[in-house]
């Protein structure tokens, strides 16, 4: 069978369906692997050990009793610690939720295990989703397993690093601004940020309710779009979950086809700024397309420029008041109830010590933009290029099919390069942060290393709402032309991380 941990998930199926590994035995490696690599990666913040053989083990008996079980049972995954599951640890990356266990599964967890894929614990990320290196958990920093030295995207760094380590073959992330999409590309990983309101939000600790979006991680396009089938559908739970059939995405992930498709290289989306290396990659996955029978041309949306400024807006905005309900008197960190103190202090207290410096920076600053003779000129503003955003976007699916960039303008850099200057780390999400404000789907997949540095670069995908299965389309087909002047996928050519324990 070889290195259980190096295979992808539609192997490991394949593997328990012939009898050949039982889920425990699955399971084991993993949790094996976490035990050996997560010391340097550190990509979990709970691993749960027994809850983890409990379902492989109850996977393993429907198994053997001739029970019909999904495409994914038995599948080990990594789940970012921002979704709740009953009993389990849920922190969000925050000391204000240290320790709290929520009493429910939110509907990505449900789903999750009424899949039988067996989840192995919560991974890390930056705290209440604010970030794009998760360097802001107050838990410490994630690694990236490329090069220990650098970041491995954020906000959801933790399950892609999980992912890139093999500590799990997949992973649930959540998408904000990015942080699926360009953990994913830092890397060398498969991430995907479904269509807004194609997965359920119920039980999702939220940071900006108008853009959070669950969605799936792995390392090959159909282990992905297997999880996203898994995953996605209308939730009853959730106002916004939309009331529609999940579009066909195993489907287009096994067809890899793009012979007539339409794609538009977004003119706005690199020149200065952008790496060279990433450029060389991104043009060259391009070029491979062409050849692959789609039909290429350039899209202007020139309201994409305003995206940036416009996010760090609306996402402060509603990040201020989701995040006032952490008020030390519900539920979480309590600082200060000696009896002496009024509640107001407590409050006080407990948000000064349970939230760290990015979290109050943008509360501030959604505080700001929310307040009386500010928000017209501000917030509302800000959702005015929203709508023109929205309409950039209508304008290029009428002359395409999908919308093409690089995922990031550069590659994963070394902890702590811009630690201090919030203004260039939030220049990380420029390409992903339009399909965030517009509600489309979108995708990152590993299309090559930079000559600079030898990193992953990722070849970012944008298709219109509810058509997610065309980013599986393109994806698959980039993936089995790439392999084949790789040998395999671009993981294959990862540095070995060395074992710890």
């Amino acid at each position: 069978m070889g290195d259980l941990t190096r295979k992808t998930a539609v192997e490991l199926s394949e593997l328990m369906t012939s009898g050949q590994a039982s889920s425990v035995e699955i399971t084991q490696a993993h949790l094996d692997r976490i035990a050996a690599v997560d010391d340097s990666v550190r990509a979990f913040l709970h691993v749960d050990t027994e809850g983890a053989l409990a379902q492989a083990a109850e996977v393993d008996k429907k198994r053997v009793a001739g029970e019909k079980l999904g495409p994914l049972a038995g599948v080990p995954l990594a789940l970012k610690d921002v979704l709740t599951q009953e009993g389990v640890p849920t922190t969000a990356g925050s000391k204000i939720l240290e320790g709290w266990k929520p009493p429910y599964d939110s509907t990505v967890v449900k789903r999750l295990k009424a899949a039988g894929i067996v989840i192995l614990g919560k991974t890390n990320m930056d705290e209440f989703a604010m970030g794009s290196s998760t360097e802001n958990s107050a838990y410490g920093t994630t690694h990236n397993p490329w090069d220990l030295g650098r970041i491995p995207g954020g906000s959801g760094g933790g399950s892609s690093a999980a992912i890139s380590a093999y500590e799990a073959p997949l992973a649930i992330g959540t998408d904000t601004g990015g942080s699926i999409r360009q953990p994913g590309a830092f890397t060398g990983t498969v991430g995907v940020k479904p269509t807004y309101g194609g997965t359920s939000r119920y039980g999702l600790i939220a940071l900006a309710s108008s853009l959070d979006t669950p969605g799936p991680c792995a390392r090959t396009t159909l282990d992905t779009a297997l999880l996203h089938e898994a995953i996605a559908g209308y939730d009853p739970l959730d106002s916004t979950s939309i009331n529609q059939d999940v579009p066909p995405v195993v489907e287009a992930a096994r067809r890899a086809d793009v012979n007539g498709l339409r794609i538009g290289v977004v003119k706005e989306l690199g020149g200065e700024g952008y790496q060279p290396g990433v450029e060389a990659r991104f043009h060259e996955s391009v070029e491979l397309l062409t050849k692959l029978g789609a039909e290429v041309v350039e899209v202007s949306c020139p309201h994409f420029e305003y995206a940036l400024p416009a996010y760090y807006l609306i996402l402060p905005s509603e990040a201020s008041s989701n995040l006032a309900k952490f008020d030390a008197m519900r539920y979480g960190l309590r600082v200060g109830d000696d009896g002496e103190n009024s509640a107001e202090k407590v409050m006080s207290m407990t948000r000064e010590a349970g939230f760290g410096d990015e979290v109050k920076r943008r509360i501030m600053l959604g505080t700001h933009a929310l307040s009386s003779g500010y928000y017209d000129a501000y917030y509302g503003q800000a959702q005015k290029v929203r709508t023109l955003i929205q309409r950039d976007f209508a304008n290029a699916y009428e002359q395409v099919d999908v919308l093409v960039s690089p995922a990031t303008p550069t590659t994963a850099f070394p902890i702590g390069d811009r630690a201090d200057d919030p203004i260039a780390m939030y220049k990380n999400d420029l390409c992903t942060i339009p399909v965030n404000l517009a509600g489309n789907a979108a995708a990152s997949f590993p299309c090559g290393l930079a000559d600079e540095d030898n990193l992953p670069v990722g070849f970012h995908v944008m298709a219109p709402v509810m058509r997610d299965d065309l980013l599986y389309q393109v994806g698959s087909a980039l993936e089995a032309a790439l392999a084949e002047q790789w040998g395999g996928v671009l993981m294959a050519q990862a540095p070995e991380l060395e074992v710890t324990r």
